[in-house]
């Protein structure tokens, strides 16, 4: 059936972390494998790096254009929120989802990330039991449930 072999392929994207902790992203690869998300998952660790990835990777046939960004807000060089609004400048990162993924609960940094076009806002839970139910949400309704925009399948 040609739509399960679109669903497969779309949800076999990549997914993108933008994370500068490495402890951070060892707790994120360790409970996706713990969740068995067969994608891959590519790592930017700073914004710098984040905004080259968008830059070189910017259309959708590109393999390692990705299904999902997960993104922390606190980056050295340039802030999540400066990845964010360089994202979204871009034709076709306009459609990839973002979700922060951070430990700000500051209102002006929530405000300012869906002003930007962010489409989830998760604070880090403390406790890694937590952290595998907002992985576990993540994997079940981004990238098993929701329907990508048409450029992404």
């Amino acid at each position: 059936m040609l739509i399960e072999k679109n669903k497969k392929n779309i949800s076999l994207k990549p997914l993108l972390l933008v994370e500068d902790n490495p402890m951070d992203i060892d707790l994120t690869l360790q409970a996706f494998k713990k969740h068995k998300l067969a994608n891959k998952i590519l790592i930017c660790r700073d914004g710098e790096e984040a905004i080259k990835f968008i830059e070189k990777h910017n259309s959708p046939a590109d393999p390692k254009f990705p299904l999902l960004v997960l993104l922390d807000l606190r980056l050295p060089k340039f802030s999540g929120l400066d990845v964010l609004k360089f994202a979204r400048e871009q034709p076709n990162w306009k459609q990839v989802t973002f979700i922060v993924l951070t430990t700000s609960q500051e209102n002006k940094d929530i405000d300012k990330a869906y002003e930007l076009g962010v489409d989830s806002y998760i604070v880090k839970p403390v406790d890694f039991d937590s952290f595998l139910e907002v992985v576990q949400t993540i994997k079940v309704y981004w990238i098993l449930i929701n329907e990508p925009p048409f450029s992404l399948r």
